[in-house]
């Protein structure tokens, strides 16, 4: 008799504003990118093979998705790649966007833009997604810069209704502060994890704790800036103990500790492999104890 995979209500769920979600959700950032540099072994991820992950994904439970109309490669949109597989979309799928970065054609990083030019990228995001409006939608900050003006730009749009409810991304408390006085903030999106905690970055899980706002970190798995379920981190040996003393991958262990940091916290894990998707969500159903929680936080080194 084949076992039922364990599904993403494992991990429970947190609201972002009045949307109910489950705490494992997905990133659609890698399904643009080319698999070998993640350790996949299928190179460039092929289109079938994008839009099956992603349908898996909802089979599984997961109804928040991660994306941006700057993940994109000259192949594939990963807004689009949502779009064909998911649309029409179920009724309680979440899907969280961001702006404030842009590409050229040609993938290259543009200028961050300007207060003014956020109505256009949100309007791009509305189009790849075929949608009347976005759930939720983060202002990615570049560095501790004012966040005021753009915040403000996106509040108006939310006004219009074009946009459902509002977060944050790459900031510190000071900035959470600021946006808040102009609208209510329901996510904050921060690198963190066991290799991947900049100095504050425990300033800010707690304030968001306190304020009963979302924490998704980015980088959950992996600390040098990829994600997969294939545990791209090199893996330290305390680690490989409490990976081996629950029969899970590494990989799961840090999402699991991750998602142990607090029940507002939240996980967006990458893939474009079906078989870490499965490990991914299974993450959510590990319950790691207070020694090895704290044994695994002492393994992360802040870095400015």
């Amino acid at each position: 008799m084949t076992s039922q995979p364990i599904t993403a209500a494992a991990a429970g769920t947190w609201q972002l504003g009045d949307l109910t979600v489950n705490r494992i959700g997905f990133g659609a950032m890698r399904l643009t990118q080319n698999g070998a540099a993640f350790g996949d072994d299928r190179g460039p991820h092929d289109r079938d093979r994008a839009l099956a992950v992603l349908r898996r994904a909802v089979e599984l439970g997961v109804n928040h998705i991660d994306t941006a109309a700057f993940y994109f490669s000259p192949l594939r949109s990963a807004n689009e790649l949502i779009n064909r597989a998911l649309g029409p979309y179920p009724d309680d799928l979440v899907i969280t966007t961001k702006v404030g970065p842009g590409r050229g054609p040609s993938g290259d990083w543009l200028d961050w833009a300007r207060p003014e030019q956020l109505r256009g990228q949100v309007e791009e995001n509305l189009r790849q997604l075929g949608r009347d409006h976005l759930d939720v939608v983060n202002l990615r900050v570049n560095g501790p810069a004012p966040v005021a003006e753009s915040f403000g730009a996106l509040a108006e749009l939310r006004k219009e209704g074009f946009i459902r409810h509002l977060g944050l991304s790459n900031v510190w408390p000071d900035q959470i502060a600021e946006a808040r006085a102009i609208a209510p903030v329901v996510c904050v999106q921060n690198r963190y994890g066991i290799s991947a905690r900049r100095a504050g970055s425990e300033e800010v899980l707690r304030t968001c704790g306190e304020l009963g706002i979302a924490f998704v970190p980015f980088f959950a798995i992996a600390g040098d800036g990829r994600e997969s379920g294939a545990g791209a981190a090199a893996d330290n040996e305390a680690l490989l103990d409490v990976a081996r003393a629950h029969g899970a991958s590494p990989a799961q262990v840090r999402l699991a500790w991750t998602l142990q940091q607090g029940p507002h916290v939240l996980a967006i894990p990458g893939t474009g492999n079906p078989g870490h998707l499965e490990a991914n969500v299974a993450a959510g159903a590990l319950r790691l104890t207070e020694d090895e929680l704290r044994r695994l936080a002492a393994l992360g080194q802040d870095a400015d």
